[in-house]
């Protein structure tokens, strides 16, 4: 049976604060305390060392600002979001505008293109 599976792994990895960096780099530990110096901190988003390393500065930024935009504690759980997006192209998807208007046979939904199939017709 492996030695790190499951919670134990879980438990074994440190885990980091990717919102809150540090003044000599690397980042502070997970979690705040009921202290009043980390009662004005920003919620954390947390994620293992490992994880926070292999990460961009844009994937960090936009990992903390999606957890930040949502509401926190509902329901007193809580809010979890995904470290990482999935990106349209890979999905093997459109990666342009959304299609909801017929202008002239071109379906657009892109305000600044419906201006400029509008003109043309």
């Amino acid at each position: 049976m492996p030695s790190h599976t499951g919670l134990d792994k879980w438990f074994s990895q440190k885990w980091v604060d990717i919102g809150a960096k540090k003044k000599g780099g690397g980042f502070k530990k997970c979690g705040r305390s009921k202290q009043k110096a980390d009662a004005k901190r920003k919620y954390p988003k947390c994620v293992p060392l490992a994880k926070a390393k292999r990460m961009t500065e844009g994937e960090r930024r936009s990992a903390v600002s999606r957890k930040r935009s949502k509401a926190q504690g509902v329901g007193g759980k809580p809010t979890n979001v995904k470290t990482f997006t999935r990106k349209k192209a890979a999905m093997g998807g459109y990666v342009g505008s959304m299609i909801d208007a017929n202008l002239g046979g071109v379906q657009v939904s892109n305000p600044s293109l419906k201006k400029y199939y509008e003109g043309m017709l």
